[in-house]
């Protein structure tokens, strides 16, 4: 390094990392979402690299315009921007305030298509159906797998990429959106989909206890025949993959709230107890 070359030290990274991550949604308002939160994340580094106050004010004026995108996947666009900053405290011509926010604007999608489908739409699933099977018989088990599992590993991974995002700096914007990437990204979703549609097999579970009929053998026992027999002899769980295709096409097709979603699933089941098509075998 340099006699006179800045250099932001590892205390300041951690300390914009650990502002990232448990502040990205600082003054989150509708019209700057994540804004407030990216700055507070990148005072630090203009701190410790310009130590003028009118200079400082200069610099973090350049993460002023909206910014917002799935936090897990955003710390990497903070860690960028980091050793973008650094660079242009050391001089570099080419990194501007244009550039800088052209990086940010133009990745924060991409990064948001990425954290939305392998973050919230898979990873985060699957530990929920993981820490659901530890829970059965009510134990608490499941809760605590989640709460640890899920900080241990976000933490490890948003911390991973926000110093891959600082050592890489501009050069990260082909790893992200390369084709490479892309094609890695693909693979991914269409695994999370896998595992997901597997989960929604294997924990859902819609059954009816309608009487089609009885029947009567030789000696005049009675014997019920149900729906539900005869469903699962032409198409076993067929209401289940039926319940779960509705929940999909009203969200996909319709746009409908999950939380609307679940609302007409308690009024149908209410509906269906009442007319006898589901029976929860209570008994008061």
């Amino acid at each position: 390094m340099a006699e006179n070359e800045k250099k932001v030290s590892k205390a300041t990274l951690n300390k914009s990392f650990w502002r990232w991550f448990y502040g990205n949604l600082t003054c989150f308002s509708h019209e700057h979402m994540q804004t407030f939160g990216y700055m507070w994340s990148m005072l630090p580094i203009i701190q410790e690299l310009y130590p003028d106050k009118e200079t400082q004010a200069q610099k973090l004026r350049t993460y002023y315009p909206f910014f917002n995108t799935e936090p897990g996947m955003g710390s990497i666009l903070v860690g960028i921007t980091a050793g973008l900053e650094e660079a242009r405290a050391n001089g570099a011509e080419e990194i501007d305030d244009e550039m800088i926010n052209g990086i940010r604007a133009g990745l924060m999608g991409p990064l948001a298509g990425i954290g939305d489908s392998l973050i919230v739409g898979t990873y985060i699933p699957v530990l929920l159906g993981i820490a659901l099977g530890f829970s059965e018989g009510g134990s608490v088990a499941g809760v605590f797998f989640y709460i640890i599992v899920w900080n241990l590993t976000s933490i490890w991974f948003q911390k991973w990429i926000y110093f891959k995002g600082y050592s890489l700096g501009g050069t990260a914007v082909d790893v992200i959106v390369g084709d490479k990437a892309t094609a890695l990204r693909e693979s991914v979703i269409v695994l999370g989909q896998v595992i997901v549609g597997a989960m929604a097999g294997t924990w859902v579970s819609i059954k009816t206890s309608v009487v089609l009929t009885k029947s009567y053998d030789a000696t005049g026992a009675a014997t019920d025949v149900l729906l539900q027999d005869k469903l699962d002899g032409a198409f076993p769980g067929i209401l289940t993959m039926l319940f779960v295709l509705l929940c999909w096409w009203l969200m996909a097709k319709k746009k409908v709230s999950p939380i609307k979603v679940m609302l007409y699933m308690i009024i149908v089941a209410f509906v269906g107890v009442l007319i006898g098509f589901f029976n929860p075998g209570l008994s008061y």
